[in-house]
């Protein structure tokens, strides 16, 4: 049998998400198997496997794969970033060390602060004479014979993996693709970025370093989807496959490994653009999203049904300006693990079980109590996952949380709660920080909440927060892997022109923005998309400031008209951000910075259907009770999602349970079922 399906794949820290989508008959169908840490790739086959046994279907029937996949986020956060060697202009060898002299929030005097290591360490830092002023023209010719000497110096050492950032490259790039003509000549084995390939972009410090990042990167992802590539044909030859990009983009593996550093935040991306499409399809086009994991907690802002997007983001300590959903990520997932810090007060997380060993609960050898094991030992989740393919041991658990509670001198189910109370404020922390600390209210929102942990604690998150209700999409755990098959081919390219709005020059502007869009074109050329889309932005900022504001650029001729529209648009993203302007002050000059193009080819999207209304009487979905501590135990009662129908209503305390995630809704809330079959939480006052 053949057919048109397309498939994501999600690899999170504990679970593998597949979703396979029927493009003849609009149906999708979902799975779940365990991640494999050691080779990630292993998880990856036995998911699709798994999805073309559930449909019945051979790897003949696949049209295209779309991967969301942490390799490289995971190595950036658990610093596996060495061996690196940097190439720069001389006199700027010192360039990393003094980086912006920033001090992070929370060290109020720079006296307590320690400077983290660098990217590349100081001695592993060459410089050649070379020199090009903001215009891209030569003041300095560039040295071949001391960018000689410096390539065999990198080879004489092993230092295999290369970053090349020259002052200026951005305006003239010649210097950059001369040294690296060298590099290839001088030094074949070597793994090479330069900056005007990575960041077209001024600001030597964050062009730098992450250029340094795409490079260190490059030899971990190039490895990965090579491994994905190979395996991937012994299912289903040659079908295409894509990678989720940070930016809410997917692009072919084959592109994909030339610029690596755009898949750090390939998953927690997949999931943002997959909860904002439920959520515009139930009529919610503001919202904030939850993904919930077995190692951390992501949460965005969707405004007017798009994510929202930033440059200005971090990967562990290492900032990088490649456009990318603004995710803020905290380490609140099910297998955060429970400890007692030196002063001796309960603590949930950062550190994870992972999927190997996993939670006590597992029974795979995991020793420290976590978030999973104190729902399971409170009955708020079943005792097993994935509907009973992985049983869990509430025994178990409660044992390894009693030892915990015996030296806070504490009962068993005190302890639970707490680990479960710490853990929804670790989370109410992470949406303030995206919320209220850039000028948003949180009581404004309604919230989606997915990922295999997503919802355990939603009601909590209503109550602490005082959000107006919270949206729980049908099997939340596949969310991430359901938005990589709604997501569009997209390639960003960005040119820095610095000029004052006063002063433009509107054919070099037309000229920039043509040459991006063949670039881009190009791109989605090689990918195969005959119909292309081009969406313009540019950076503008007023005279004397140090940031700039992001606003759409009309398509169209560059004219007068063009620029006006763009500088008016400025003026009122900049009160909204800001809470003023200077339209109206012509001492305050505009100034143009960076102009942006990103290349868009479109795919078909999932058509979500309607279900049919029930009779609003959700008791033939109760499957039975259960034992579950809220305030304190009762028998409560469980249903099953699949059961519930459009319109019913259920009243806490209850526990509604389906194949990948678990809703305990607590006493005093009610579920709402609507149309597509999402369920809304809110509390008694809303």
């Amino acid at each position: 049998m053949t057919g048109r399906i397309r498939i994501g794949v999600d690899t999170g820290g504990t679970f593998t998400d597949v979703v396979a989508l029927d493009q003849e008959t609009g149906r999708l169908v979902t799975t779940k198997t365990p991640s494999t840490p050691a080779d990630p790739a292993e998880g990856f086959l036995r998911g699709v496997r798994k999805i073309l046994d559930q449909l019945g279907r051979t790897g003949a029937c696949v049209e295209s794969i779309s991967h969301g996949t942490t390799v490289a986020t995971n190595q950036l956060l658990t610093g596996e970033v060495r061996g690196l060697g940097f190439i720069t202009t001389e006199g700027y060898e010192f360039m990393l060390e003094i980086a912006r002299q920033s001090v992070p929030d929370g060290y109020g005097n720079s006296y307590f602060w320690v400077k983290p290591p660098r990217i590349v360490p100081v001695h592993l830092v060459k410089t050649v004479k070379e020199r090009l002023n903001h215009r891209g023209e030569e003041i300095r010719p560039f040295d071949a014979e001391e960018a000689v000497r410096v390539a065999r110096w990198f080879r004489d050492r092993g230092i295999d993996t290369i970053g090349v950032c020259f002052l200026h490259a951005y305006a003239n790039p010649a210097h950059e693709h001369r040294m690296r003509e060298i590099l290839r000549r001088e030094h074949p084995e070597a793994v090479v970025s330069i900056s005007s390939d990575v960041l077209r972009e001024y600001r030597e410090y964050e062009r730098s370093v992450t250029t340094l990042v795409d490079a260190a990167v490059k030899p971990k992802v190039a490895g990965y989807v090579a491994n994905i590539r190979r395996r991937l044909d012994e299912v289903s030859a040659g079908v295409p496959l894509r990678i989720m990009k940070s930016n809410g983009g997917v692009l072919s593996a084959e592109e994909v490994v030339h610029q690596p550093i755009t898949t750090v935040l390939s998953g927690p991306a997949a999931g943002a653009l997959g909860a904002a499409f439920i959520a515009g399809n139930a009529g919610y086009d503001t919202v904030l999203t939850l993904d919930g994991g077995g190692t951390s907690t992501d949460v965005s802002v969707v405004v007017d049904g798009e994510p929202s997007l930033t440059t200005e983001g971090m990967i562990g300590q290492y900032p990088s300006k490649i456009p990318m959903i603004d995710i803020v990520t905290v380490g609140a997932g099910g297998g955060s693990i429970a400890w007692i810090s030196p002063e001796g007060t309960l603590k949930v997380g950062p550190r994870s079980a992972g999927a190997d060993p996993g939670p006590i609960c597992y029974r795979a050898g995991g020793t420290e109590p976590t978030v999973t094991d104190a729902h399971l030992v409170l009955g708020r989740i079943p005792p097993h996952l994935l509907g009973g393919e992985i049983p869990l041991d509430p025994e178990a658990a409660r044992e390894g949380l009693a030892q915990l509670a015996a030296k806070l001198d504490l009962d068993t189910e005190r302890v639970a709660a707490g680990i479960l109370e710490i853990s929804a404020w670790n989370q109410a922390n992470a949406i303030r920080r995206i919320t209220v600390k850039r000028g948003l209210d949180v009581r404004d929102f309604t919230m989606v909440t997915f990922g295999g942990s997503g919802s355990l604690l939603a009601c909590r998150l209503i109550h602490i927060l005082g959000l107006r209700g919270v949206l729980v999409p049908p099997d939340p755990g596949n969310v991430s892997a359901f938005g990589l098959l709604t997501v569009d081919v997209r390639s960003d390219y960005v040119r820095t022109h610095v000029a004052r709005h006063a002063d433009l020059d509107l054919d070099a502007i037309a000229a920039g923005y043509a040459e991006l869009e063949a670039q881009a074109g190009d791109a989605l050329t090689r990918e195969g998309f005959a119909e292309q889309r081009f969406q313009r932005t540019a950076d503008l900022r007023y005279f004397g400031q140090a940031f700039e504001v992001r606003v759409p650029a009309p398509a169209g001729p560059v004219d007068a008209e063009f620029a006006e529209r763009v500088v008016e648009a400025f003026h009122d993203a900049h009160e909204r951000l800001y809470g003023y302007c200077y339209r109206d002050d012509p001492r305050h000059a505009v100034e143009w910075v960076n102009l942006r193009v990103t290349g868009v080819g479109p795919i078909q999207r999932p058509v979500l259907p309607e279900r049919p209304p029930g009779d609003g009487n959700p008791e033939w979905a109760r499957i039975g009770t259960r034992r579950v501590r809220f305030d304190d135990w009762a028998d409560t009662p469980i249903y099953a999602r699949d059961r519930l129908a459009p319109g019913d209503v259920l009243q806490g305390p209850a526990v509604i349970e389906e194949f990948g995630a678990t809703i305990p809704l607590h006493p005093g809330f009610t579920a709402r079922i609507d149309a597509y079959g999402n369920v809304h939480l809110a509390g008694e006052e809303a």
